[in-house]
């Protein structure tokens, strides 16, 4: 038996870190983010008598023998998640089954491709072993296994995004409560959004890890200059979900640079001299706003521009004396994490 999965990376808007334990338990978060087409995927295969797990995006394979607890593996999503799911959902039995996945964007790329990674896995799981998991508890579960059971630094939105797919604003309470709430937005607005948008790899990946462990212990310490900053974060996340419904690109764009200067304040490590240089390029190119589209450090930046001066600004970008750097395009994808048995 071979089942297939694949789940939507995002690009966050606003609110980001507000959706982080130490914010949102005390005052609640506000996220606003859109799912694209890129994507992470997973093939879970039934074999006989191992268990291997591979990322081929990483050119990493290990064999197991099915009955052996397994440590020490550098897959250590991939073990967690098989862990939690023979543990819960099947007995405690051991499998024998090949565990591949891939994802089409880079590690650190601020896309959210771990957890995207992550729901992707489980949800192939779910199709192997017939889970009847919704898209809640699709979420919550990659959410547990990467922040509890594995220890993983990080927020909550991405699971959500990849799980339910499409342009949410999401809220975030305590005692684990969620509510995402998709988005009517008029087709022409969302074609014309899906226009302005120009979307940089900076050609530096990121640790999220030390970004995010600093903000949890700033928010912790009640650091006023994170906490305002925090605050301001959450306001400019409804502005902009306004902005959205409003069909308003400027005051969606200014809202958005608000917020990437909030950003900086919160942490010295979220920018750096060569995302300085590219955004302030980008600006003066055509450029309404902008921001880094992860937790910082590096990634992916997202601009938005006139839709006349996009292909300009692309040139300008790809031009940049970096080889590692470069444009994607990708688009917006209303579908969430999917599972499916090939034919």
């Amino acid at each position: 038996m071979i089942v297939r999965s694949r789940a939507p990376l995002r690009l966050s808007f606003a609110g980001g870190g507000s959706d982080l334990p130490a914010y949102y338990e005390k005052y609640g978060g506000s996220i606003l983010n859109a799912t694209v087409d890129i994507y992470a995927y997973c093939t879970i295969e039934e074999i006989e008598s191992q268990l291997i797990f591979e990322a081929s995006d990483l050119e990493i394979s290990f064999s197991y023998n099915p009955e052996a607890k397994i440590t020490g593996c550098p897959l250590k999503i991939h073990a967690g998640i098989y862990n939690r799911i023979v543990k819960d959902f099947n007995n405690g039995k051991a499998l024998s089954i090949s565990v591949k996945s891939y994802c089409e964007a880079p590690i650190g790329s601020g896309l959210g491709s771990s957890s995207t990674l992550t729901v992707a896995i489980i949800k192939a799981y779910a199709e192997y072993l017939n889970i009847p998991l919704g898209e809640y508890d699709l979420a919550h579960l990659a959410w547990s296994i990467e922040r509890e059971d594995l220890g993983l630094s990080g927020g909550k939105q991405d699971q959500y995004a990849a799980a339910f797919g499409g342009l949410n604003y999401i809220d975030f309470f305590e005692d684990d409560r969620v509510i995402v709430n998709p988005l009517r937005l008029k087709p022409n607005f969302i074609n014309e959004l899906e226009s302005s948008l120009v979307l940089y790899y900076t050609g530096t990946s990121r640790e999220s890890a030390k970004i995010i462990d600093e903000h949890t212990t700033n928010i912790s310490k009640n650091n006023s200059t994170t906490l305002d900053a925090m605050h301001g974060i959450k306001t400019l996340a409804t502005s902009i979900k306004t902005s959205l419904l409003k069909s308003d690109i400027k005051s969606f764009a200014k809202h958005m640079e608000e917020s990437w200067i909030l950003k900086k304040i919160s942490s010295d490590k979220i920018s750096n001299d060569h995302i300085e240089n590219v955004y302030n390029l980008a600006k003066a190119n055509g450029a309404l706003g902008g921001k880094v589209t992860g937790a910082g450090g590096g990634g992916f930046m997202m601009f938005v521009v006139k839709p006349t001066q996009r292909m300009h600004l692309i040139k300008i970008l790809q031009e940049i004396d970096d080889k590692t750097g470069y444009v994607l395009n990708c688009h917006f994808t209303n579908e969430g994490a999917v599972s499916w048995i090939p034919n």
